[in-house]
């Protein structure tokens, strides 16, 4: 195995568990005064900085035999793309970051709606595993409680 391989192991392995940090902070601790802030100003932040490190700077640990060149205006463009561990990584970085995003989102908007926090915890398991399905949840949730169908 390759140097740059072993780099991206110990990367995607280090970033999924520094994410699972932040929801378990959003699980577990809604309440407490530093989630939010631990969560995206230590959490997101450094998986956004390794994400744009990877994709504009990371380039130099690829494997000169593979070259990624893909697009994104085909789903074929796309899977080019993918063929670079490096994008790999950096796809699966950007999900962690984006859908702990949506997990904070669904805590600030819950509060304003006061939902039970027992009541959002599926919701976010379903976000970090399923991202945009446990957003639909959430939606799907708050409409039932709020009977509110807007989303202003």
């Amino acid at each position: 195995m390759g140097h740059e391989m072993l780099l991206y192991k110990s990367l995607f392995t280090l970033s999924s568990r520094f994410a699972l940090i932040g929801w378990i902070l959003l699980i577990c601790l809604p309440n407490w005064a530093f989630t939010q802030t631990a969560t995206i100003s230590i959490v997101v932040i450094l998986l956004c900085g390794l994400y744009s490190y990877l994709v504009f700077l990371g380039k130099r640990h690829d494997d000169p035999q593979t070259k990624a060149r893909g697009h994104f205006w085909s789903l074929d463009g796309v899977m080019r793309l993918f063929k670079s561990p490096r994008v790999v990584l950096a796809g699966w970085i950007h999900y962690l970051a984006f859908d702990l995003m949506v997990g904070v989102f669904i805590l600030n908007d819950a509060s304003q709606y006061n939902i039970a926090h027992w009541l959002l915890i599926p919701c976010l398991l379903l976000t970090l595993m399923f991202g945009p399905a446990g957003l639909l949840a959430y939606f799907v949730l708050r409409a039932a409680i709020t009977g509110e169908f807007s989303f202003s």
